[in-house]
């Protein structure tokens, strides 16, 4: 079991990986575009990412997960992640960061 502040650490790791997962259709990653609600590391080999899309029909949500998955188990190739699909509470444009406003021009 990793401490406190490993598990800390580990999780700001995976929030930078997730930087690099891009939302296709808004070619937007999906940290600053708002859609990752949770990220939870258990401190063993686990993490728990609870994420929306812009939309509930995204046809491009499956490639996104597989995304999410594939690029954390790039850099950590023994961990288990568990993405959860949420709509609750629905995702709006007022979830993207500043930043992303800023990369989209709003």
């Amino acid at each position: 079991m990793s401490s406190a502040e490993e598990i800390k650490d580990i999780e700001a790791q995976i929030e930078q990986i997730l930087f690099n997962v891009m939302d296709p259709e808004i070619n937007l990653n999906i940290v600053d575009l708002g859609l990752i609600y949770s990220l939870v590391f258990d401190g063993t080999e686990t993490v728990e990412i609870k994420m929306t899309f812009s939309t509930p029909a995204c046809p491009l949500g499956d490639a996104i997960v597989m995304s999410v998955k594939q690029s954390i188990n790039n850099v950590f190739p023994d961990y288990q992640i568990d993405v959860q699909i949420v709509f609750d509470p629905p995702w709006t444009t007022e979830m993207i960061s500043e930043n992303g406003k800023l990369m989209l021009g709003m």
